[in-house]
């Protein structure tokens, strides 16, 4: 097939060249973006008077035909051409004849890939954060069965103090929700048109490039044509969102990993989204949540090779920028597919409430209350804080808990103790007592709660 641009070569390009050059194997995931592109360019040309009318009619005929056809499967991609661009370019010519030729008045490639990307992207992120709320109503659900269920909250792995699971959870639909946000605001600097921008600087013809972005449903245009066809700040933008939002479904799965362990046992996964060993009969593991963590550093690569592939670039479009599209689609491919299987697997996620208890009840992670308790009847926190350390420790040599303490032992230490400490270091008044904004108590978790269910209302 000659190319599109052979005029100026007197030899053809070399095979294995070729295969090299072209990028038709991954662009064409964009032939929608490129032909309703092509169609609204088309009637901004004839609109301005650049083509016929009757030309406008035949190229609008074609591009619906290539559509539809790409569609139904009744026309394959020709991996023969050199990308998604050119191959419709040329399907149009085949159908439509001279007028197909025309259609590429006041654009260049530059700013056709430019547009095609930033439309895949607008569409594929929408998808993504209507996954990303499919889980994030998982987790608040699954949040709101467990608002009362006590577990030890920790730090450094190692059991602090008491919380509620659903407050645990909750923390990650916090995470959720500002991905949401950072994929909205990113797609919405995003949506600005650079189609008219042409190879670099613009063009003669009388062209209406606001035209053409109102149809495509953009904000704007690109106010400088070097910038509309060399920038790819938005493919990095949302590919740092996608990293974000895959670094928290891997802490997520961490969690997960632990909890279903023997050791921990806080939870158990549906059999739909765990598997078995070829040799231990007895196994079940959580390969779903596993995969997810080990994805997270796929997404994390493709964008440091992106920014590795702009950082040198020079204004304005280079064959580097190619790059761009592999590493973008693999990121949106794989968190789509992350989400898919992340949401069931916590919507049918078992809870082990009495584990989760018995584990609370073991750590001392009731000692910041019993120093609070101190504080309240007049004593300074540093020196409450002492106190409670000796008596830890005296917990660990007696093999005991402070719970189950005598008050003598107690009284030993300070005579601010009395009767009254052990239901201030309940495990449930130790929880219940958190009554900060955010904190871990009933009404904290049920506000919580409500602020997300009005973020998935749109409120």
């Amino acid at each position: 097939m000659e190319k599109m641009w052979a005029g100026r070569f007197a030899e053809a390009l070399d095979k294995e060249a070729d295969d090299f050059n072209s990028s038709i194997s991954f662009d064409c995931k964009m032939y929608r973006e490129d032909i309703r592109g092509s169609m609204a360019h088309a009637t901004m040309l004839g609109a301005r008077g650049i083509i016929s009318e009757a030309d406008v009619e035949v190229i609008l005929g074609g591009l619906a035909s290539i559509l539809a056809d790409l569609e139904s499967g009744a026309l394959a991609f020709d991996m023969d051409c050199e990308d998604i661009h050119m191959f419709v370019e040329a399907e149009l010519t085949k159908r439509i004849g001279d007028a197909g030729k025309r259609l590429h008045t006041a654009r260049s490639r530059n700013d056709q890939v430019a547009l095609d990307v930033r439309l895949y992207l607008r569409e594929q992120t929408g998808e993504i954060v209507v996954l990303l709320r499919e889980l994030l109503a998982a987790v608040v659900d699954k949040a709101e069965e467990n608002k009362s269920v006590i577990m030890p909250g920790y730090t450094h792995l190692q059991r602090a103090q008491p919380i509620t699971f659903g407050h645990h959870l909750l923390a990650y639909a916090m995470m959720l929700m500002r991905d949401v946000g950072r994929m909205e605001d990113a797609v919405k600097r995003m949506n600005q048109s650079p189609l008219g921008s042409c190879a670099l600087a613009g063009t003669t013809y009388d062209t209406d490039r606001e035209m053409v972005a109102r149809a495509l449903g953009f904000d704007g245009i690109t106010m400088n044509s070097l910038d509309g066809v060399s920038d790819r700040d938005f493919c990095v933008e949302l590919m740092s969102a996608y990293a974000i939002a895959m670094m928290h479904l891997s802490r997520f799965s961490e969690e997960i990993i632990l909890w279903s362990s023997w050791e921990f046992k806080f939870v158990e996964l549906s059999d739909a989204y765990t598997t078995g060993s070829s040799i231990m009969p007895q196994k079940k593991n959580p390969d779903m949540a596993e995969l997810v963590r080990g994805k997270t550093g796929r997404v994390y690569g493709n964008l440091m090779a992106l920014l590795t592939t702009l950082k040198g670039l020079p204004l304005a479009y280079n064959k580097d920028m190619q790059e761009d599209k592999e590493a973008v689609f693999d990121s949106i491919a794989t968190l789509k597919k992350c989400l898919s299987v992340f949401a069931p697997m916590i919507a049918t996620m078992r809870v082990n409430v009495q584990n989760m208890y018995r584990a609370a009840q073991g750590g001392f992670i009731n000692a910041t209350d019993l120093a609070d308790y101190l504080v309240k009847k007049g004593m300074p926190f540093r020196a409450a804080y002492k106190t409670v350390g000796q008596i830890v420790a005296l917990c660990i040599e007696k093999k005991t808990v402070l719970d189950d303490l005598p008050l003598d032992e107690y009284r030993k230490h300070s005579e601010l103790f009395a009767e009254d400490l052990y239901g201030s270091i309940s495990l449930e008044t130790c929880v219940e007592k958190r009554i900060s904004a955010g904190g871990t108590g009933k009404a904290s978790v049920e506000a919580q709660i409500a602020c997300v269910r009005a973020f998935l209302a749109g409120k």
